[in-house]
């Protein structure tokens, strides 16, 4: 600790006996890459008042002895000071730390949504899924079945963090092991929610609703675990119409039954999917309506179906700002042929 003491009195020493003599942008900017050496040492406040003070007596050996009693108390003052400041570093190091932590889990969160959307000569499918913050609560995930069937979840995991993440990655595997059985969507909910409910705590749930899609029969079968309603269009009517489907969110209950719909898919239709941070944007100091969404959807509705998701979330992002106060995911079936 001395000899770094002396290595610093020494430089310190030549930068200010610089400055006094020439008064010099240069000093200044030596001072400046000074105090980054103070803190890449991690030298207090306080050890370097007591490092200028030797420093001016070497300057001045006549200094004048009320002067360097002002130091005296000026080392006092910068001993509290210090000490919070130390404080300040390591709750900024932890900050640090966590931050990195995060990063990670959210890299992990990207390796877990799909790469590509299923390609199928009679369905366009466009998704787009932004997180509000660095980790998501928003999860989508595409299953291409065996029997001519296209699956397709989307969900919300009542919670953000790590733990948000770890419980998106036991979702995707336990839905990656139940597509081989080809399961209708009821079904499949079903034995997710035991899934779940056997392996998160009590106070986290969570909504999905999953869909397949029939390319042989056009038939788009659909369930809900208490997530958000989406919407339906009806070409031929030209019509939107909710998409509701009612059940119990999961992760409540293990023996939780669901009931399943389905809908035709003519030529035109398309099912809207989403998630909460879709319904529950604002538009400056007020929530927005569904029909505003049905606007917007309706301004694309003949482009492409990620044109269509793009737009919506760019029009939205626009109302709020670029600033988005939930995860924002949403996804477009449409029959093309």
């Amino acid at each position: 600790m001395d000899k770094k003491v002396t290595s610093l009195e020494q430089e310190y020493l030549q930068i200010l006996q610089t400055f006094l003599h020439q008064k010099s942008e240069q000093g200044l900017y030596q001072a400046q890459q000074f105090s980054k050496r103070l803190l890449e040492e991690q030298v207090s406040p306080e050890e370097f008042v007591s490092v200028h003070r030797t420093v001016l007596v070497e300057l001045f050996p006549n200094v004048q002895g009320e002067m360097l009693d002002s130091f005296d108390l000026l080392l006092e003052v910068m001993m509290g000071y210090g000490l919070a400041y130390r404080e300040h570093q390591s709750l900024r190091d932890r900050q640090l730390e966590l931050e990195s932590e995060i990063d990670v889990a959210a890299s992990m969160q990207q390796t877990l949504l799909p790469e590509r959307v299923p390609q199928t000569s009679s369905l366009d499918i466009g998704v787009i899924s932004v997180a509000a913050n660095k980790m998501s609560g928003d999860y989508y995930h595409f299953i291409q079945e065996e029997n001519n069937r296209v699956g397709v979840a989307i969900a919300d995991i009542i919670g953000k963090g790590v733990p948000a993440a770890l419980c998106m990655s036991m979702i995707k595997y336990a839905m990656d092991s139940l597509s081989r059985l080809n399961q209708q969507p009821s079904v499949m909910l079903e034995n997710v929610n035991r899934v779940v409910e056997q392996n998160i705590s009590d106070n986290m749930f969570i909504t999905m609703m999953y869909g397949s899609y029939d390319i042989n029969e056009h038939l788009f079968y659909y369930a809900s675990a208490g997530h958000e309603p989406g919407f339906f269009y009806d070409a031929n009517n030209d019509a939107f119409e909710e998409l509701y489907a009612k059940g119990m969110v999961l992760g409540l209950a293990s023996g939780t039954a669901y009931k399943e719909y389905e809908k035709p898919l003519n030529v035109g239709d398309f099912v809207v999917l989403l998630s909460d941070g879709v319904t529950e944007s604002r538009n400056q100091d007020r929530f927005i309506e569904r029909e505003e969404i049905v606007n917007l959807l309706r301004q694309t509705m003949y482009a492409s179906a990620q044109e269509m998701v793009q737009h919506v979330y760019e029009e939205m992002s626009k109302w709020q700002e670029y600033e988005l106060k939930d995860d924002f995911t949403m996804i477009v079936l449409k029959r093309n042929v």
